[in-house]
C-alpha cells in the first residue's frame, strides 16, 4: 500500500538505450523508459531495505528520436571460466582476435518525469515520511549512491526536481508488450523469467498497471 502521493524525479540525458529482450545480438530500444529500468534509476539515488519503490508512472517529456551507433565489441563474456581458459593458454586475451561489429538503435536526447510510491517493508518500524524526505532532500542536493544510467551504464542519466511549467509530450501510442520486470529465482542461480505487460502511451504518459506489483510482489 502506498504512503502518500507518488514521489516525482525528473530524469534526462543524451542517449538512452532500453534493450528488448527478444533481441538477441543487436540492440534496439523501447521507445519509452521502462519501469524496471526508472526503478534502477530511483534505487541509484536512494535506497534502503526498508522500503521498496513502485512505479507508478512514466511522463515523456521530449519527442521520440532515435540514434544508431555502430562499434566494435568483443564476442567473449568475462567470466571465471573464460579466465581460467586463458590462464592455462598463454595468460593473454587479443581483444582484436574477438572482436565484432554491433549495432544499436538507441534514443538520444531524453527526459522523463517518474513517479513512484514508496512501499514500506514488513519488518520496517519508521514513518514512510523519514524516507520520503531522505528521497526530496538527495534530489534537490544531487546526491545518489551511484551513478544512475539509462538503460545501459554508458548512458548517464541527470536528475533533478519536476519542474511544474513542463508538461508531457502530446505523443499516444500502443506499444506493444514491455518489459515489466524479470522474477528471479531463490538462490544464486541468477535465472529468472521475464514478465511483460501491454504498454500503451496516453498523451505522453506511460500508465503502470498496479496488478502486475500485487502478481510479482515486487
Amino acid at each position: 500500500m502506498a504512503n502518500g502521493p507518488p514521489m516525482e524525479v525528473r530524469i534526462w540525458g543524451d542517449f538512452a538505450c532500453f534493450t528488448r529482450p527478444e533481441m538477441k545480438v543487436e540492440r534496439v530500444s523501447y521507445d519509452v523508459m521502462t519501469p524496471s529500468a526508472a526503478r534502477g534509476v530511483l534505487e541509484a539515488i536512494f535506497w534502503k531495505p526498508e522500503f521498496k519503490w513502485r512505479i507508478h508512472e512514466i511522463s515523456v517529456l521530449r519527442p521520440i528520436r532515435h540514434y544508431s551507433i555502430l562499434r566494435n565489441e568483443v564476442n567473449t563474456k568475462a567470466s571465471e571460466r573464460s579466465a581460467r581458459a586463458w590462464a592455462r593458454a598463454d595468460g593473454r586475451f587479443f581483444a582484436d582476435e574477438d572482436r565484432t561489429q554491433r549495432h544499436t538503435l538507441a534514443l538520444r536526447d531524453v527526459a522523463y518525469v517518474v513517479r513512484a510510491d514508496v512501499i514500506l517493508q514488513p519488518h520496517c518500524v519508521d514513518h514512510p515520511e523519514k524516507y520520503r524526505d531522505q528521497f526530496r532532500r538527495r534530489v534537490t542536493k544531487g546526491q545518489c549512491h551511484h551513478t544512475p544510467y539509462l538503460g545501459c551504464r554508458e548512458f548517464a542519466a541527470a536528475f533533478g526536481e519536476v519542474d511544474p511549467a513542463e508538461s508531457a509530450a502530446d505523443l499516444t501510442d500502443d506499444l506493444g508488450l514491455m518489459l515489466f520486470d524479470v522474477d528471479y529465482e531463490d538462490g544464486d542461480s541468477g535465472r529468472g523469467s521475464p514478465r511483460f505487460f501491454q504498454a500503451r502511451l496516453n498523451r505522453g504518459v506511460l500508465a503502470i498497471p498496479g496488478e502486475l506489483y500485487e502478481k510479482g510482489g515486487r
